[in-house]
């Protein structure tokens, strides 16, 4: 399903950063290469804490603003590559100069050049600005004001987003609830990773925060109160089924619970997360997907619509992509 125009709402920048990247970035610093690589040359890691520890200890690598540059193009060309005409990345300014304002802003400029380039080339992105849960609420208030400070007006600049990432057993949502405010009165789009490991609580806690997305929110399943109010809400759940299993939430695709949510009314659509850590790629998800649920495009053409009505873009770039994915207008 490679040809199949697609929209991605939940992938990590740094996660998507292939193992020969890392690797290169450590030749040139000279450095020894950290030890999160298999001998076939991909991510090691054992559970989700070590998931968390690789993740991090990759990420230590990718420094300065001509890095991350460099980081994006490799993965929105990896994105066209899969067929997709639209991604959101997660970004995090404490990894771009520890969400000091000032190094933030220089990243942000040097990833924006890229990410211009690429629009011209087909692949639009926008950046959803994320702080990390288990580094605490106060050094989120510090992430929210770099989204504040560089939000674009209506969708219309790279930084369109924000969200909360990381370690879901570390507090509640509700104890980011002054970063949301912020990026909320900054006219950001707001999601938040919750019903992932944490249960169907953690989807209503994020809820509360104002959100039209959840990221991940498959657990929401175990509770039927839960997926008639996200069905009733339209709240769009940005599903990684690929992360998931990989993680070991769910043994294999026929148990993973997206075709359930979405018999149920809610918005579901498809994403990879951190595609190199999981061994997946965009296409490898629609395509085990229609194994295991016998969908058709039909369906994946659906969810990309509700994908694009939820993107956190302006107006103006939703109406071309409308027209890229080839969707009926009249359709919701």
């Amino acid at each position: 399903m490679t040809g199949l125009p697609k929209i991605e709402l939940h992938l990590h920048l740094e996660g998507a950063a292939p193992p020969a990247f890392i690797r290169g970035l450590a030749a040139e610093g000279r450095v020894s290469p950290p030890d999160i690589f298999a001998p076939d040359g991909s991510y090691r890691w054992r559970g989700f804490r070590d998931f968390l520890r690789v993740y991090e200890a990759a990420t230590a690598l990718i420094r300065s603003p001509e890095d991350y540059a460099r980081l994006l193009r490799a993965v929105l060309e990896n994105c066209a590559g899969q067929g997709a005409v639209y991604a959101e990345l997660f970004v995090s300014p404490e990894f771009c100069g520890g969400a000091d304002l000032s190094a933030w802003r220089d990243h942000l400029a040097a990833m924006t050049e890229v990410a211009t380039d690429m629009a011209a080339q087909g692949i639009d992105s926008r950046a959803i600005v994320t702080p990390i849960r288990h580094f605490g609420p106060n050094r989120a208030r510090r992430t929210a004001i770099c989204a504040a400070e560089t939000a674009g007006e209506g969708g219309r600049g790279w930084v369109a987003g924000f969200g909360l990432a990381g370690d879901e057993s570390v507090g509640r949502p509700q104890d980011f609830a002054w970063s949301f405010d912020c990026a909320r009165e900054a006219g950001l789009g707001l999601t938040c990773h919750a019903g992932e490991w944490a249960g169907p609580q953690s989807v209503r806690d994020a809820l509360a925060l104002g959100v039209t997305r959840i990221g991940h929110g498959v657990r929401a399943i175990e509770d039927a109160a839960l997926v008639r109010d996200l069905a009733g809400r339209t709240i769009t759940l940005e599903v990684c089924p690929g992360s998931n299993i990989a993680l070991g939430l769910y043994p294999d695709w026929p148990s993973h619970p997206i075709a359930r949510l979405a018999d149920a009314g809610c918005r579901v659509t498809v994403s990879t997360d951190d595609p190199p850590f999981f061994a997946t790629t965009l296409t490898r998800e629609y395509d085990r997907l229609a194994d295991a649920f016998g969908w058709t495009d039909a369906e994946f053409a659906q969810m990309n619509r509700w994908a694009l009505d939820a993107a956190f873009c302006d107006e103006a770039t939703r109406t071309r992509l409308l027209d890229r994915l080839g969707a009926d207008k009249t359709t919701g």
